[in-house]
């Protein structure tokens, strides 16, 4: 037993194993070695499937944020869509699975109001059709108004929309206000006629003591006499009468403005955002902005919690490279025709003064190579060139057959780099930048120049000034 011992402890400390081992020792080291092999495969096999299981959280979890961006993307347009056509904005949203075609989730949808345009919302919630009267009532029903006084209930009310200008919407909806007042708060009105036709009251008080276009402002004596009777044939308590006036004399209501364009819903659900970088225009020292891509605009901002930018770059016509630069994980956004030209652009000065910008180049730069890798794949696709059809508009069908034969002819000969200008100093008026094939290309003279460029960035756009004409592989 004690030779078995030793011999054991041999095979795992990998020391020699003794030479004058019996028949039976032999046999028990060779299984002693087996079971030895047996557990490190089996401890391997354990390895490779946590390994396995491990790549399959993580995939599963990108995976996720992949849908949850993409779902992001789509709310955002149907948000932009609802804006400009409310009935076209809510189908889009349905028809992505974004939102269920009911009453009660159109409602909430509206109710929550991130991104929408408040004046779209209150003409969604006026129209007529059975459906959109289902969703006005809905909507109100998300509203609590128990224990608020009729002002401050309607003050709540008249928030969550813009309030439309036709007579019929006003109606409907002061007439869905009003059942919803009285259900929150039984016994303070007779009936619901009671509660609308004072809601309609306060609603032409405060227009008529804080329109400054009215010069007859009603006192509240007369606020009182205009509402004798409305209550089932008996009156009101005076009281109450006084405390709603006094209520809007002190404090108008608040008009919602149309806050579904302005910049800070420009900024919901970004193609990217993140601190940067950013190298000076005239004088040239670095400064960290937050900066975000958006609608092929790249906004900056001195901190996260600016509501708007210090500067705006649209990136249309603008290419992207890399370059060389002290600063690390450097990019560059330029006019690719025309490096000295001033790129158009804006920011803030800090007066608050709006002035277009001076640089003839952005240089930017990223905290880290992937993260700079991933802002130029971000910018490059939507800024760098337009997507077209093989040949379009270019002009006579004769000079049309004559393009396409010496593309086709170039595209043979992808090795050969060829460059037909129109002379020492032109230039070229749009060419994109750094992408794979042949692409013909209009020069300031008028002549045409066939170019090559390096291989792997994707498809070269060719515009031409004036007529169209579009060449790609």
């Amino acid at each position: 037993m004690i030779r078995v011992l030793i011999l054991v402890v041999s095979l795992f400390a990998c020391s020699a194993v003794p030479d004058d081992l019996t028949p039976e020792e032999q046999q028990e080291l060779e299984n002693i070695r087996r079971r030895k092999q047996e557990l490190q495969e089996d401890i391997q096999r354990l390895k490779d499937e946590i390994a396995e299981v491990t790549s399959e959280i993580e995939n599963l979890g990108s995976t996720e944020e992949r849908k949850n961006m993409q779902r992001n993307k789509q709310v955002a347009m149907g948000r932009k869509k609802f804006n400009m056509d409310p009935k076209k904005g809510i189908q889009f949203l349905i028809e992505n699975d974004l939102l269920k075609n009911t009453s009660d989730d159109i409602a909430q949808f509206l109710y929550k109001g991130e991104g929408l345009n408040k004046t779209a919302i209150g003409d969604y919630l006026g129209e007529r059709d059975d459906f959109n009267i289902q969703v006005l009532h809905a909507f109100v029903e998300l509203h609590e108004f128990t224990d608020l006084n009729l002002v401050q209930a309607l003050r709540q009310f008249l928030w969550s929309f813009r309030l439309p200008g036709e007579a019929q919407k006003i109606d409907r909806m002061m007439e869905a206000f009003a059942q919803r007042y009285c259900q929150c708060n039984p016994g303070v009105f007779q009936s619901t006629d009671t509660c609308y036709i004072l809601s309609f009251a306060i609603i032409m008080l405060n227009t008529s003591l804080h329109n400054p276009n009215v010069k007859d402002k009603p006192s509240v004596e007369r606020f009182i006499s205009m509402n004798r009777g409305i209550n089932e044939g008996g009156d009101l308590p005076e009281d109450l009468l006084r405390n709603l006036y006094d209520s809007i004399k002190n404090e108008p209501f608040k008009i919602p403005e149309d806050d579904g364009n302005d910049l800070t819903h420009t900024f919901f659900n970004p193609d990217r955002e993140g601190w940067l970088l950013k190298l000076g225009g005239r004088v040239k020292t670095w400064k960290r902005r937050w900066f975000i891509l958006t609608d092929n605009c790249l906004y900056y901002f001195e901190y996260t919690t600016d509501k708007e930018p210090r500067g705006i770059i649209p990136l249309e016509n603008l290419s992207i490279k890399e370059v060389e630069d002290k600063k690390p994980n450097c990019f560059e956004l330029f006019i690719p025709d025309n490096k000295d030209q001033v790129i158009k652009a804006c920011k803030t000065e800090a007066d608050g003064r709006v002035v277009e910008g001076n640089h003839t180049f952005y240089r930017i730069s990223a905290p880290t190579t992937e993260e700079k890798e991933e802002w130029m794949n971000s910018i490059n696709p939507q800024s760098c060139y337009q997507q077209g059809p093989l040949l379009r508009d270019a002009g006579s069908q004769e000079e049309e057959g004559v393009i396409h034969e010496e593309a086709l002819e170039l595209l043979s000969t992808p090795d050969v780099a060829l460059d037909r200008t129109g002379g020492p100093g032109t230039r070229p008026v749009w060419v994109s930048a750094e992408v794979a094939g042949w692409g013909l290309l209009q020069t300031s003279s008028g002549d045409f120049s066939w170019i090559h460029s390096r291989p792997g960035f994707g498809t070269l756009q060719v515009r031409k000034t004036g007529s169209m004409l579009t060449f790609f592989r």
